[in-house]
C-alpha cells in the first residue's frame, strides 16, 4: 500500500472510530419532549372546514396552549397566544388553530402562493411524526391569508416542500386574531396501523411581534420542524384503516412550439399520460407513470456561471418527489450517487414505477425503475434506470442505508465512427451511508462509501466521505472529509469533480448581547482545502466572516476570503468559449464581501451583496447582487433581482462585464388561482427568456395550466424560439 492510500485509510478509520466513540450517547436516547401530550378523540359530529371553528366537535377537543418562545430567545413562554385543538373521524384529522395578536394591525404575508417562505409570512404549521421515530414525517399549515404549505420531513428536520397531496383548509381574520381550520385525509399521509402515539408539534411565526414559538419547546438554534423535539399526540383508539387507497392522475395536453433560429415549421403537441398512486400498505406507496410530461414545472433560476464545474439545479418533477430523500439525498452536496434530473430531461420517458415508504418502524425502502425512449438523431439507445435504496434505523435517531444504482443501455453496441456520439453500455454504483443524529440533534454527521462499475475501469473507482458537526446555542463546530477517485463515475448522479481529497473544517460562535437592537453576533470561519490523490495541494478557499442578527430579523454579514487554484484542466475564466488558462498554472487571489437582508415585515424588502477582489491570471472581479421586492398583500408580489459581474483580465479576455436581470411578478387572485411572469436576461449566454404560467387549482391536487415560453436574442429582441402549452390534470381517488 503506497503512502497516500495509507493516509486515506487512516483518515477514514479515524472518522469511523469517532462515530463509534459517540455510540453510547445515542443508544438510550429518550425522547426529549415526551411529557408534552395532546389527547386526540374521535368526533361523532361533523366538522365543516370553514375557518369559523364553531362546530360542536371543537367544544369537546383538548386544547394545546402555553406555547414556548423559540426566537428571539428560547428561555420563556411566548408573548403571542396560540390555542390548538385537534380531532378526527373515519376520514380525516382536523386541526383548529386560533392565533391571537399582541399588536394591532394587518397580518404580514407575501402572497397567497402555495409553499410560502416561512420567514416572510405570519403563519401556523403543524408537524406529524406518525412512526414517532423522530426522523421523518409530514408538515401542513397556512399563512395568515390562507395560502397552504405542505411538505415531507426527512433527516429529522429538513423540509421537502415539493411534496404535496390532497387536503383542505380555510382561514378567517378578525381584529384580535386569525383562525385556521384544516382537514388532512388519512389517505394523504403514510402511517402504520395500530400505532397509538404519534410525534406532534405546532409552530407559530408572528412577524409583527418578531416572535417564533412552538407548543413543545425547541432550542433556538434548531428549526421548529425538528422532530427531535416533538411532543406526543395520543389516540383514544388506533387510527382508522384507510381501506383501498388508489389515486389516478391523468393529464391531457395540447401545445405548439416553433424554432425561429432554425426556421423550422411549427410543431404541434397532442399528448395524454397518467400517474397512479397505489397504497400497498398504509405506509408503503407504489407510484406508476406512463408517458409523463413536466411542461408545467417552473423554469430554473439562472446564475452567472464562473465556476469550473457543473452547477446543481434541484428536482421539481412531481413523480420523483415522494420519499425523495431515500434516493436523492444519499451522499453529499457534490457526491450524489443518484440525481433524478439525469433521467428524462432531454429524452422522453416511456414509463416508470417506484415503490417507496416504510416496511415497519425500523425499515424504509425505495425501489425505482424508469425507461426512456430511443433518440435516433443522437444515436441514443433505449435506456433503463434502476435504483434500490434501503434504510435501517439505528439507535434513537440514526440510520444506515444501502443503495444500488444501475444505468443500462438496451440493445446497444457502440460503433467506431468518430462523428457518432458514444454512450456507455452500463454504469453502476453500489455502497452504503450512515447518518448520525443524537437525541437532541446537537451531534449530527454522515459517513458514506461507494464504488462505481463501468466498462474498462476497475481502479480508482471509490468515493468515501464523512463529517461530524456539533451545534449548540453558542457554538457550531464541524469538519468534513471527502475522497473521490479519478475513475469514480456516477452517470445517474451528481459528482462534478473527481480525483481529489477534500478537508473542510468550520467553526462559528454566537454572542447574545443585552442590546435592544442586535439579537446575536459572532464570527464564522471555514476552509475548503483540496488535494490530488497523492495529497499534493491543488486549491483551497478559506473565509472568515462576521455576522450580525438584528432583533427585527435583518441580517448583516461581512466576509474575507483567500483563494488558491492550481488548474488541473484548461479553464476559460469567463466561461464564454474564449481562450483557456493552461493546465498547471497557479492563481492566488483574495476578496472582501458584504451582504445585507432587510427586515421581512415591511412591504418593501431588499437584499444586497457585494464582492470585490482578485481573480484568475492576476485579474480583478467585482460582483454586485441585489433583490428588491414589493408586495400588495396578499395578492401581488413584485421582485426585481439583478447581478452585475465585472471582470478585468489580461488579453485575450480583457475587460468583460455581464448583467443577469430577473424580474418576477406573482399575482395570486385566490389561494387556488395563480399567475406568474418570470423574465431572465442573461448577458453571459446572450439570451432573454420569458416564462408565464397560469395555474388554476380547481380541486385539491387537480390543476389546469397555461404555460407560455419565449427566448429572444438580446441585441434586437428577435425571437429564437417560442412555445405555448395547455395542460389539464385531474386527481381521481378510487
Amino acid at each position: 500500500m503506497n503512502s497516500s492510500m495509507f493516509l486515506k485509510v487512516r483518515i477514514f478509520r479515524f472518522l469511523l472510530f469517532s462515530f463509534l466513540f459517540l455510540y453510547s450517547f445515542f443508544v438510550a436516547g429518550q425522547k426529549i419532549n415526551d411529557r408534552y401530550e395532546l389527547n386526540i378523540q374521535k368526533t361523532t359530529t361533523a366538522v365543516t372546514v370553514d375557518g369559523l371553528g364553531d362546530d360542536e366537535a371543537w367544544a369537546r377537543a383538548e386544547v394545546a396552549r402555553d406555547f414556548f418562545m423559540v426566537l428571539p430567545m428560547d428561555t420563556s413562554l411566548a408573548n403571542v397566544k396560540t390555542e390548538v385543538r385537534i380531532t378526527y373521524d373515519d376520514r380525516a384529522i382536523y386541526v383548529l388553530a386560533t392565533c391571537y395578536k399582541v399588536k394591532p394591525g394587518p397580518y404580514v404575508v407575501e402572497s397567497l402562493r402555495r409553499d410560502f417562505n416561512f420567514g416572510k409570512n405570519d403563519n401556523f404549521l403543524f408537524f406529524f411524526d406518525p412512526f414517532d421515530d423522530r426522523t421523518s414525517g409530514f408538515s401542513f399549515g397556512t399563512n395568515a391569508a390562507g395560502a397552504q404549505w405542505d411538505g415531507f420531513i426527512y433527516e429529522g428536520g429538513k423540509m421537502d416542500l415539493s411534496w404535496e397531496n390532497k387536503w383542505v383548509s380555510a382561514v378567517k381574520n378578525y381584529d384580535d386574531r386569525w383562525v385556521m381550520e384544516a382537514a388532512v385525509p388519512f389517505k394523504s399521509i403514510r402511517f402504520k396501523k395500530g400505532v397509538m402515539k404519534w410525534g406532534l408539534n405546532f409552530s407559530r411565526n408572528d412577524l409583527r411581534a418578531n416572535e417564533k414559538s412552538a407548543w413543545a419547546p425547541v432550542p433556538r438554534q434548531f428549526p421548529t420542524v425538528s422532530l427531535a423535539y416533538t411532543g406526543n399526540m395520543v389516540w383514544d383508539v388506533a387510527p382508522p384503516e384507510t381501506g383501498s387507497n388508489i389515486s389516478l392522475i391523468p393529464y391531457v395536453l395540447g401545445g405548439v412550439s416553433r424554432d425561429y433560429e432554425k426556421n423550422t415549421p411549427s410543431e404541434y403537441r397532442k399528448e395524454i399520460g397518467a400517474d397512479a398512486k397505489i397504497s400497498v400498505t398504509s405506509s408503503l406507496n407504489l407510484d406508476l407513470t406512463v408517458n409523463p410530461d413536466f411542461s408545467q414545472v417552473e423554469v430554473d433560476k439562472q446564475v452567472t456561471n464562473l465556476d469550473r464545474f457543473e452547477l446543481f439545479f434541484p428536482e421539481r418533477r412531481q413523480f420523483f418527489l415522494e420519499n425523495a430523500d431515500l434516493f436523492g439525498n444519499v451522499g453529499y452536496a457534490n457526491i450524489r450517487p443518484f440525481f433524478s434530473r439525469r433521467i428524462g430531461l432531454d429524452v422522453p420517458i416511456q414509463f416508470g414505477a417506484r415503490l417507496s415508504g416504510r416496511i415497519n418502524k425500523d425499515w424504509r425502502m425505495g425501489v425505482m425503475d424508469i425507461q426512456t425512449r430511443k433518440v435516433s438523431e443522437q444515436d441514443l439507445p433505449t435506456q433503463n434506470f434502476a435504483v434500490v435504496s434501503l434504510q435501517r434505523k439505528m439507535f434513537s435517531r440514526s440510520n444506515i442505508g444501502f443503495m444500488f444504482v444501475n444505468k443500462q443501455s438496451l440493445n446497444y453496441t457502440p460503433d467506431d465512427k468518430p462523428e457518432t456520439p458514444q454512450h456507455s453500455s452500463y454504469n453502476r454504483n453500489f455502497g452504503f451511508e450512515y447518518n448520525l443524529a443524537s437525541p437532541g440533534n446537537y451531534w449530527t454527521g454522515k459517513m458514506l462509501l461507494f464504488k462505481s462499475f463501468s466498462p474498462g475501469t476497475s481502479s480508482k473507482t471509490i468515493s468515501n466521505a464523512a463529517n461530524l458537526n456539533y451545534t449548540s446555542r453558542h457554538w457550531a463546530v464541524g469538519g468534513q472529509y471527502e475522497y473521490v477517485g479519478r475513475n469514480y463515475s456516477a452517470e445517474v448522479g451528481y459528482v462534478p469533480r473527481t480525483g481529489y481529497v477534500k478537508v473542510n473544517p468550520q467553526i462559528a460562535y454566537l454572542f447574545f448581547p443585552r442590546s435592544s437592537q442586535v439579537l446575536s453576533h459572532g464570527p464564522v470561519a471555514l476552509s475548503n482545502y483540496y488535494m490530488d490523490e497523492s495529497f499534493h495541494k491543488t486549491d483551497y478557499e478559506t473565509s472568515v466572516a462576521y455576522k450580525l442578527n438584528f432583533r427585527n430579523q435583518a441580517i448583516l454579514t461581512g466576509i474575507l476570503t483567500k483563494n488558491y487554484v492550481k488548474l488541473l484542466k484548461p479553464f476559460d475564466p469567463t466561461n464564454t468559449g474564449k481562450d483557456s488558462l493552461p493546465v498547471g498554472s497557479e492563481h492566488h487571489f483574495n476578496a472582501v464581501g458584504l451582504e445585507y437582508f432587510s427586515r421581512p415585515q415591511r412591504l418593501f424588502t431588499w437584499y444586497a451583496s457585494g464582492r470585490y477582489g482578485g481573480y484568475y491570471a492576476d485579474g480583478k472581479r467585482l460582483q454586485l447582487v441585489s433583490e428588491l421586492g414589493y408586495r400588495f398583500q396578499p395578492y401581488v408580489s413584485i421582485i426585481m433581482s439583478a447581478t452585475f459581474t465585472d471582470l478585468r483580465l489580461p488579453q485575450p479576455w480583457g475587460h468583460q462585464s455581464y448583467w443577469l436581470v430577473g424580474p418576477r411578478l406573482d399575482v395570486t387572485m385566490t389561494n387556488k388561482l395563480f399567475f406568474t411572469a418570470f423574465g431572465q436576461y442573461n448577458e453571459q449566454i446572450e439570451n432573454f427568456n420569458l416564462n408565464m404560467r397560469l395555474q388554476w387549482r380547481y380541486k385539491p391536487a387537480s390543476d389546469f395550466y397555461i404555460v407560455y415560453t419565449d427566448n429572444y436574442l438580446p441585441e434586437n429582441l428577435s425571437i429564437r424560439n417560442r412555445a405555448l402549452v395547455l395542460k389539464f390534470t385531474y386527481w381521481f381517488s378510487l
